[in-house]
């Protein structure tokens, strides 16, 4: 996107782009194993979110608006399985989900580029009547699905090695002493104790 610095679009995108790099970013260092192992019991994975988020771009930042991609989203399908898009199937490598999530990063920032805020788009998915919405509503929430699944990567990444942080460059932690946190959990769980013996 090439939107003037301090203009909506501007803003927009910068945050768009902090949660798309905040998520790859929890990618890293990890075995293929680890990027695709369900850590909750509805099957919550780290290679599934960016695959998810992927489609979601797709689909609101590009379908929505007549300009489809044209890349082959099978698990989107009608015939698909349920949660078809929250999960890696073991021919689908890390770097086909992450290069696919980087094409529809490129095809999002053109439709932003091509078109402005106030342009209406039909959502293909939603029922006829209430389907419409303008590209501004598509980017904020598409920016809100990007940052949910950010943070729940976060805490996937956290339980499966213990990295945590808004990014490499930036952790925005207040210690990295792992003695620190350790004092500091314990105070939360004293505290947690305290407030279940209250009730």
């Amino acid at each position: 996107m090439t939107a003037a610095a301090g203009t909506a679009e501007s803003d927009l995108h910068r945050y768009l782009q902090q949660a798309r790099d905040a998520l790859l970013w929890k990618l890293e260092g990890l075995s293929e194993y680890d990027v695709r192992r369900p850590m909750t019991p509805t099957g919550t994975n780290l290679l599934g979110l960016v695959k998810h988020v992927a489609g979601v771009e797709l689909g609101y930042l590009g379908d929505t608006f007549g300009r489809p991609s044209g890349e082959p989203l099978p698990w989107l399908a009608d015939a698909a399985e349920s949660n078809a898009d929250m999960w890696a199937t073991a021919d689908e490598s890390r770097a086909f989900v992450v290069d696919l999530y980087r094409r529809a990063w490129a095809h999002a920032d053109a439709t932003l580029d091509a078109l402005p805020l106030d342009t209406t788009g039909r959502v293909p998915w939603w029922p006829d009547g209430r389907d419409e919405l303008t590209l501004h509503h598509a980017v904020v929430r598409v920016i809100a699905d990007t940052q949910r699944h950010a943070g729940h990567a976060d805490i996937l990444r956290e339980l499966i090695d213990g990295t945590a942080g808004l990014s490499g460059a930036d952790s925005s932690l207040p210690s990295a002493d792992p003695a620190w946190w350790e004092a500091y959990r314990k105070r939360l769980e004293h505290a947690a104790r305290e407030a279940g013996r209250r009730t």
